[in-house]
Parts: structure tokens; C-alpha cells; sequence
């Protein structure tokens, strides 16, 4: 019967869904069905370890019942109202207040959205938005970076440093300028200089060449997930920041993926000491369960939003009742469980693992991590560090699930890990395991020997 249903759910599969980045010429689909904690099981009965968290976001792990009580709980309550104009709800407003007490200060405004696409469209509106309210109605420019990732939007896809997503849907927004991403491990792209004072550098050199004054914000990740989870050098934001305060531009802090707890912290922001005018966040709010995102805004941002008619856009789903309940009691796990240490702990437990089991590969140039965001980078040679060939046909993080179970992302020539933060030591010491198994395989062409 199991089989049936397998073959009924494939055949419905390949029939009416378009599936994001798979050609639909590719038959293979892996249908979950079931998850408990770092477990997943699949529409065939087979188990898999996550080691991604989904897309960056299950940090208190798969099927967590107090979660589904509360939405049921809510959904009986009051499944949705409207939160345009006068118009609210307690559990939206009890959100905010708990994420005031979290952000940092002055972030003490909040505003809703049903992901980070949406997020990050709203703040680069709203950064364009508070220079007119200002008068300064020249400041439209966006500067961004290359190996960025801020959704799919046009706004934040434009602002999205990757040529695949935007070839086909142009024209992009216009006003938009892409920086050297901070990547100290490829040091050829600063010439020999240091990676800090190059990017600052560039970034004064293109605010000289666009004008600071029609410059409305700077968006940039903390840490960079998609491009490969790139860790900036320690100086890099704080430097950041007082080159942007100098010229009168915003720092919008896209932290959808880094917040609440991925990186042993609520926010980046405070993992690296430096407080944006705006962070967008979504994902681990609700550790997945339920579609919500929430912009944190800084006072004097929000004053000048604010005047008038206020801030001009909305989405139907803006604090969503059941969302932002879910949000609330997910929060209360993190706190409550010491989620934010155990990334930390558990983090450098997983990196120490694939220390010891990959350290040595000879296609293993670098890992890196904060708390729970790990990347192994691979190289074909390590003195040239010349990226891994890759076979689009037998990928490393294909291999390893197939093999093993445990999941990995593929990002940017790395093997990227964002596991649930629950995730224990041997699990950890499983993951790197599964990473071993199959790298230890691969040859500086890329191919893959059978196990």
C-alpha cells in the first residue's frame, strides 16, 4: 500500500508541480512525509538525517506538537483579521513587543510580512521612502553585492548578486550597484591588500562615483548564506557602518537567515556588535511552521515613516494572527531550551567533526562557521584553491543523500550545513561522517568514485 501511495504521490507530483530550480525533465523526487526533531521521513518509509534545516529554518527542530497546539489553539480563537489601518490583533502586538525587548536598541518598531522576499521589498521601500519623506528625493540608489541573496522580488532580487536570477526576468530594478563580497578566503579578489581595507575602499570609491547624496541604503547579509555562508573579517560591518553614517545612508541588515538563534545570537547584529537601520527577518521566527517575516525598524526610521498617511504598502497576511502566535510560543522554545548557547556549543562541536574527518581531504580548502551555519568549501587544488569541477549530474550533496541520508546544500562550490539547533552530538558527529564518506571519493575533476 505504502508503494502505491508512492507511485500515486510521484506521478501527481511530476504532473502539477513546478518545483523551484528543477528542469522538468527530471524524474527523481523525494517526497517527505513525516519529521521529529533532526528526522525525516520520507513517502518510501526511508529516514533522513536534516543537516539544512530545511532552507536555514527549523531551529527548534521537526514536529514539535506545542507548536501545532498553539496554532490550533488560535485558529479556534481567531484565525485572521486584517492589521491594516486602526485594525490589530493581541497576539501581532504581544510579537512586537517581544521583539523589541530582543533587537537591538533603537530597533523598536516592527513590521510584518509572510517571508523575506516580502521583507526585504518593504525595506528597500521603506529606505527609499523615509529619504523623500525627508525631502532627500534624489536617494533612490541601492548599493548591494555580488554573491548576494535577498529573495525573489524584483526589489530584492535586484539588489541579488547572482546573474541566474536575473537573466530572463530583466529588465531588474534600476539604481541598484553591486560591491565586492567579503570572501577572505579568496584573497585574489583584493589583490594582496586586506580584505577590510579593499571593500572599504570600494565601497568610499562607488559612493564618490554614484554621489552620496542619491544613495538611499546599503543591504547586505551579516553572513553571506547562499553565496556559500562567507564570513566577513570582525572589522568589516562595524567599518561598514561608519563610512554609511558619514554619508547619510541606511544599513538594512537582511538577517532571514542568521536570526533568532543560527548564529548564537537573536540577531547578527549583535553577533558582530553593529546596529542596522533595519533587519529583515523570517524564517527561523517560526522555525518554519507557520509562512511569517518581520522587519525590525529603527525609531527615528519609523518616525518619519510614520507621518501623514503613513507607510504606503501593506500585505494581506501582515500579522497574521495564528502566525504570530506560533512566532511567540517558538521564541519562548528557543529561550527556554538555551537554544541560543546550544548553537554555539553544538556549532563548534559539528565543526570540530568535520575538522577531524575532512580537514586533511585534499579537495577540502576551508571550513567555516559561526554557531550553526557551516560551509565546507571545495577545491580542486588547494594552492591555487581553483574551485571544485562540478557535475551537475552526480553533485556531492545528491550523493551523500542517496548514500547516507543526511542532507546538505549545495552552495556556491561549498557544502552548506544549517541543521535545527537541537541537533546532538551524534548527529553531529553523523553528519561529518556522511560528508566523509562520499568527499573522500571525489577527485580534483569532480567525478565521483562508485562507493
Amino acid at each position: 500500500m505504502q508503494h502505491q501511495d508512492h507511485q500515486s504521490l510521484l506521478a501527481a507530483d511530476r504532473a502539477h508541480i513546478i518545483h523551484p530550480y528543477l528542469p522538468g525533465t527530471t524524474e527523481e523526487r523525494v517526497i517527505m512525509t513525516s519529521g521529529s526533531g533532526c528526522r525525516l521521513t520520507d513517502s518510501e518509509g526511508r529516514g533522513y538525517l536534516d543537516a539544512t534545516g530545511g532552507l536555514w529554518l527549523a531551529q527548534v527542530g521537526h514536529g514539535r506538537t506545542e507548536l501545532a497546539d498553539v496554532a490550533h489553539e488560535q485558529m479556534k480563537k481567531l484565525e485572521y483579521f486584517t492589521s491594516f489601518w486602526e485594525f490589530s490583533n493581541d497576539r501581532a502586538i504581544a510579537l512586537a513587543a517581544r521583539l523589541a525587548e530582543i533587537a537591538p536598541d533603537p530597533l523598536n518598531h516592527v513590521y510584518f510580512t509572510s517571508g523575506g522576499s516580502e521583507g526585504n521589498e518593504a525595506a528597500i521601500k521603506m529606505a527609499r521612502y523615509y529619504h523623500h519623506r525627508r525631502g532627500d528625493t534624489d536617494r533612490t540608489w541601492i548599493l548591494a553585492r555580488d554573491k548576494a541573496y535577498h529573495g525573489i522580488g524584483y526589489g530584492g532580487g535586484s539588489a541579488t548578486g547572482f546573474p541566474v536570477y536575473h537573466e530572463g526576468f530583466a529588465p531588474m530594478m534600476p539604481h541598484v550597484s553591486h560591491l565586492t563580497p567579503p570572501w577572505p578566503y579568496r584573497t585574489e579578489l583584493y589583490g594582496g591588500e586586506d580584505p577590510t581595507d579593499f571593500l572599504i575602499r570600494e565601497l568610499e570609491e562607488r559612493i564618490a562615483e554614484i554621489g552620496p547624496d542619491n544613495i538611499a541604503a546599503m543591504i547586505g547579509e551579516p553572513i553571506m548564506g547562499v553565496g556559500g555562508m562567507l564570513v566577513p573579517p570582525a572589522d568589516y560591518w562595524p567599518r561598514v557602518r561608519e563610512v554609511l553614517d558619514r554619508h547619510g545612508i541606511l544599513l538594512i541588515f537582511d538577517e532571514v537567515v542568521t536570526a533568532y538563534g543560527r548564529v548564537g545570537e537573536w540577531f547578527a547584529a549583535q553577533y558582530f556588535d553593529v546596529t542596522p537601520d533595519i533587519i529583515v527577518t523570517a524564517k527561523g521566527i517560526t522555525s518554519g511552521y507557520v509562512p511569517l517575516g518581520a522587519l525590525m525598524v529603527a525609531d527615528r526610521v519609523a518616525e518619519v515613516l510614520l507621518r501623514d498617511h503613513g507607510f504606503p504598502m501593506g500585505y494581506t497576511y501582515n500579522g497574521h494572527p495564528v502566525a504570530t502566535a506560533v512566532a511567540l510560543a517558538n521564541l519562548d522554545l528557543i529561550a527556554n531550551e538555551g537554544l541560543l548557547a546550544r548553537a554555539t556549543t553544538i556549532g563548534a562541536t559539528l565543526h570540530g567533526e568535520l575538522e577531524a574527518q575532512l580537514g586533511e581531504l585534499p579537495i577540502v580548502g576551508e571550513i567555516r562557521s559561526v554557531g550553526m551555519m557551516l560551509a565546507v568549501e571545495l577545491v580542486a587544488d588547494r594552492d591555487s584553491r581553483t574551485p571544485l569541477p562540478l557535475n551537475p549530474e552526480r553533485m556531492p550533496h545528491d550523493v551523500i543523500r542517496r548514500e547516507t541520508g543526511v542532507i546538505v546544500r549545495d552552495s556556491a562550490h561549498s557544502l552548506v550545513l544549517s541543521p535545527p539547533l537541537i541537533m546532538t552530538e551524534a548527529e553531529a558527529k553523523e553528519a561529518a561522517s556522511a560528508l566523509r564518506g562520499v568527499l573522500e571519493r571525489t577527485e580534483p575533476t569532480g567525478e565521483i568514485r562508485p562507493a
